[in-house]
């Protein structure tokens, strides 16, 4: 077991992110973003400074966060489909080079309406299958994340997708605990019901190998309408993290758990100096304070675990 993050939301750029993994004394990190740009699509200098600062400073890269057939990414489009590919075709050798055995992709955007036609099924699942294919040749894991995409709408969906993954051998699920928080619930056509992080989980449990931590709480307006989560520490929210986490001890879990904190986002408006100065502080020292607290977390569930087998009561 060991810890990493997508330490991007340390800080964009590389020596942030650098700074972060050292200060929390881990030496393995997510790639996602440098700067603005997905690793996979990176200028090849910069691609080259990276393998050196991180080899420099003895960091692992785990998995790549790839932007591949994410909530961006639309149904039936061709030109998202093709970015999609290319994002995969042009990171696979950095990751042989770098010895990164995994790549987080996803299903595409959700659908409106009834998100399970059987149109949509068949764009998807062959689409996917594609970008799994070209990962199998190359002894890559492509490793599917529940988000805002198919596999997403719901346990069902996911479960659905992976049975129709032809190399299941080159395909695992990572399951993210605060991604249901405000997601609704899309089995059949009444969308009116949230999902429930720890429902999700229990249903998918036997297939995840990797874990991304995350928490929040949604709010629902009057007009049953779900606001956009509310990010928080891991423990503090509607994730059901701790559950999840005695689960998973319970269970021999031995993969990694990844921390994607979402608490401080970038501005959508334009920052003067001082201003990007102090919120880069703060985003900073919010990944630190998000690592440090799973950590107690993680900790706390294994003294609970380890009283259990004792007869302790806490």
């Amino acid at each position: 077991m060991f810890l990493t993050g997508f330490a991007d939301e340390a800080g964009r750029d590389l020596e942030s992110q650098i700074r972060a993994t050292l200060e929390l004394k881990w030496n393995h990190i997510d790639i996602r973003l440098i700067g603005d740009t997905f690793f996979g699509m990176l200028p090849e200098a910069e691609f080259e400074h990276l393998c050196a600062r991180l080899s420099e400073n003895n960091i692992t890269v785990n998995c790549y966060g790839s932007s591949i057939a994410n909530g961006e990414t639309l149904l039936f489009s061709r030109e998202h489909y093709e970015r999609s590919r290319q994002d995969l075709i042009q990171a696979i050798p950095r990751m042989k080079k770098l010895g990164i055995p995994m790549l987080r992709g996803m299903s595409f955007r959700r659908a409106k309406g009834d998100p399970d036609t059987p149109e949509i099924r068949k764009y998807v699942f062959e689409k996917v299958n594609e970008f799994v294919d070209i990962c199998a040749d190359n002894g890559i894991i492509y490793a599917h994340e529940n988000c805002c995409n198919y596999g997403g709408c719901s346990f069902e969906h996911t479960l659905r997708l992976l049975d129709n993954i032809r190399h299941k051998e080159a395909f695992t699920l990572i399951f993210d605990t605060g991604n249901t928080v405000g997601a609704m619930d899309r089995r059949g056509c009444d969308y009116s019901r949230r999902q429930s992080s720890w429902e999700f989980y229990r249903n998918i449990r036997d297939f995840v190998s990797y874990v991304h931590i995350k928490d929040g709480t949604a709010f629902v307006l009057p007009d049953g309408t779900v606001q956009p989560p509310e990010y928080c520490f891991p423990g503090d929210g509607e994730g059901d993290v701790r559950a999840i986490l005695l689960d998973l001890l319970r269970r021999n879990y031995d993969g990694g758990f990844c921390m994607e904190p979402h608490m401080i986002m970038p501005p959508k408006v334009e920052l003067g100096e001082a201003e990007k100065k102090a919120w880069a502080e703060k985003r900073y020292k919010t990944y630190i304070g998000f690592a440090r607290r799973f950590e107690k977390l993680l900790a706390s569930c294994r003294e609970q675990i380890e009283a259990e087998k004792q007869g302790i009561l806490l």
